[in-house]
């Protein structure tokens, strides 16, 4: 009896690495593997019924006639651009790959900027390939991962199967949705490790495809790149301008979800208030663009406080740093800083106001022709005359500024561009960037703040422990700027009005 289930148990582990290697086959580099391969499953076995039975009895579902994602009047425009700056050279641009949170689990994927921005894809492992020609220009191609085979069981045997986390689209719907040619992406390292010429890749985001790449490409002429796209991205276009307009006005209802929990939130902490504006950002866009800042009383003084795990208190301020990102990928970015008892104290109201009258100087200077620095210099030369006027600083109002003495309490830059990304446009160049003359259709942050720690001596008592921060998204138009979350209030008095007219 025992010999006769070890030999039948080494034919089931024969015909087991059989399956395996196949589905192995199927799935491609950086795919999971496979459910057989994976420990303490409780099915010891697929039988070969199973196997045949899973092959069949599945309708077609391939979709026809699709319209293009609205991107695509869009993306052609920029991938034309990218063309015209690297004429004759191949351009490889990688959606990238899951991330790993512990064990055999994944962040939720989140495609690379560049990739949405070029294609209005968000497909993980996918690639985009721009292929010179020979009488100019390129042709641009999307890899992608094909609908799942059925035929060798890579559809329910693969942890990336269709079975398992959704149906893909098919190469022929992707090339309806985004109006460009697709190709199997298992093609793709093979393709470009073999192809000859110049290369240029977009790195961080698929380790495979820059290992096929190698012997291609260099970091100087690959940050040359990156550089390029990031500076593409800083003029909006008529749809991404609408997208912003929706994160923040999605923003907006989302921070008048948390005002009207606040009481709530006083018998919890920060956490309340954090998973509160994440069902509205889930709700009606795809997540947060950013890790959301829920900072109550002295944790307001944190610049990036995101364990928001602290208590909320009566006659603390709440600082609420938050943004929506639309499922397009388009994120808000806006602070405000709210007492969690409707009323601001004296101190409170005064470090309040200061920023919030930087904040306006900041605001007034945003205009087509205006020097990008010019907002945040209006606003910091604000901050440093109310420090100066409070004799927590020793004048004059220039020397501070050219000491930068007043960055003690508030070390942040007043702003950064804004789009795909919450710090849109990072990697472009400083003279295309923080040195370049506003343009009508840029989308830019204004967010000065103050910020007393608990434990600065170099202050009286009264401001320890108060930190404030007023940030809106602002678009630079022919005329001047508006103000895309003006839908939210920002001077005190509007603040108390909006707030007790919320809570009733």
């Amino acid at each position: 009896m025992a010999e006769a289930d070890q030999q039948q148990g080494a034919n089931g582990d024969e015909q087991r690495a059989a399956k395996d290697r196949t589905a192995q086959e199927a799935q491609g580099a950086g795919q999971d593997k496979p459910i057989k391969q994976r420990k303490n499953g409780l099915y010891p076995a697929v039988s070969d019924e199973l196997a045949a039975a899973m092959k069949t009895g599945w309708a077609d579902t391939e979709l026809h006639g699709l319209a293009p994602i609205p991107q695509a009047a869009h993306t052609a425009a920029r991938r034309a651009a990218l063309s015209a700056r690297f004429p004759g050279e191949r351009i490889v641009v990688p959606a990238g790959n899951l991330r790993r949170r512990s064990n055999d689990t994944d962040y939720p994927f989140r495609a690379g900027t560049e990739y949405v921005h070029l294609t209005g894809d968000q497909t993980q492992d996918a690639v985009l390939v721009l292929e010179p020609l020979a009488d100019g220009g390129h042709e641009a191609t999307a890899y992608l991962l094909p609908r799942s085979n059925r035929e060798n069981g890579e559809f329910w045997l693969d942890g990336q199967g269709e079975l398992w986390v959704g149906r893909r689209h098919s190469l022929a719907e992707a090339e309806q949705l985004l109006g460009l040619p697709c190709r199997d992406v298992r093609k793709a390292a093979a393709e470009l490790r073999a192809a000859t010429g110049p290369v240029r890749v977009v790195r961080g985001h698929d380790a495979g495809i820059e290992a096929a790449l190698t012997d291609k490409v260099t970091a100087e002429r690959d940050a040359e790149l990156t550089a390029f796209l990031s500076e593409l991205r800083a003029v909006k276009d008529e749809f991404e301008i609408t997208e912003l307009e929706q994160a923040c006005a999605s923003t907006a209802r989302g921070f008048e979800d948390v005002v009207k929990v606040l009481d709530k939130a006083e018998a919890t902490s920060e956490r309340y208030l954090e998973g509160t504006f994440f069902l509205r950002a889930r709700v009606e866009g795809n997540d947060v663009g950013y890790g959301s800042i829920c900072a109550s009383g002295p944790h307001a003084t944190t610049l990036h406080w995101v364990r928001n795990d602290g208590p909320v208190r009566s006659g603390d301020l709440l600082l609420l740093d938050a943004g929506v990102e639309t499922r397009t990928l388009y994120t808000a970015d806006v602070t405000r800083t709210l007492p969690v008892s409707g009323r601001f104290t004296p101190i409170q109201r005064q470090v309040y106001d200061a920023v919030h009258d930087a904040q306006q100087a900041g605001m007034d200077a945003v205009k087509p022709g205006a020097a990008y620095r010019d907002f945040h210099e209006a606003a910091q030369r604000v901050l440093a005359e109310r420090l100066v006027e409070w004799g927590l600083l020793d004048g004059p109002v220039a020397r501070v500024l050219e000491l930068g003495l007043q960055r003690r309490w508030t070390l942040h830059g007043t702003g950064h561009m804004l789009g795909l990304d919450v710090h849109d446009c990072a990697q472009a160049r400083t003279e295309a960037y923080v040195d370049c003359t506003l343009e009508p259709g840029m989308v830019l942050t204004v967010e000065p703040g103050l910020y007393f720690q608990a434990d600065d001596l170099t202050v009286p008592e009264q401001y320890r422990g108060i930190g404030v921060r007023i940030e809106d998204d602002i678009l630079v138009t022919p005329e001047g700027h508006r103000n895309l979350s003006a839908a939210l209030p920002r001077g005190a008095d509007e603040i108390e009005s909006w707030m007790a007219g919320l809570r009733g």
